[in-house]
């Protein structure tokens, strides 16, 4: 029998790291559902599901990826995963969303709003902002459901509130 548990690492962005915390999983028996990893300037960041078997306990899992070369300063929690690991239906991309331009407060609540008076849902969401060139450009990547028949409704309404603050806009259906 096996349980689900939320992993966590956050470190010191390494080449391989993410090799290094799934071949550890692997071998303690782990499989892997959900996961996200991403930088956060020179912070990588993992976040994952894992059905592990009943009999791992949760301070051995936490102490094997703090053995991991770079994890040994790093922040790292196992606590058990208690919510249902399917997705439920608005928990699947129906379209992509891009939108980039010059970074302004206020900017990623105001597109998200947008999609959540709508009925929508945003599966997963991505930004990054180049400082280094004058104006700050920013950009961000909406994964978002949206209700069969709402489509062109959603995406009018982003791209209006895009377009009317100077952003570019584009949107796209997500692959199933």
């Amino acid at each position: 029998m096996a349980r689900q548990l939320r992993i966590h690492v956050s470190c010191r962005d390494d080449r391989g790291l993410l090799a290094t915390v799934a071949q550890c999983l692997y071998e303690l028996d782990g499989a892997l559902g959900d996961a996200t990893f991403a930088l956060l300037g020179e912070q990588a960041e993992l976040t994952c599901v894992c059905a592990v078997p009943d009999g791992l306990d949760e301070g051995v899992l936490r102490q094997a990826l703090r053995d991991l070369p770079g994890l040994a300063d790093g922040e790292i929690t196992v606590r058990p995963f208690r919510l249902g690991h399917s997705h439920a239906q608005s928990g699947r991309a129906t379209h992509i969303v891009r939108v980039s331009g010059q970074d302004r407060p206020g900017l990623v609540a105001q597109l998200a709003e947008g999609f959540s008076e709508l009925g929508a849902n945003v599966v997963r969401f991505d930004s990054d902002q180049d400082e280094a060139r004058k104006g700050a450009e920013y950009w961000m990547r909406f994964e978002v459901w949206i209700p069969k028949g709402r489509e062109d409704v959603v995406l009018a309404h982003c791209a209006n509130t895009a377009e009317a603050i100077g952003l570019s806009f584009w949107s796209g259906v997500a692959s199933t």
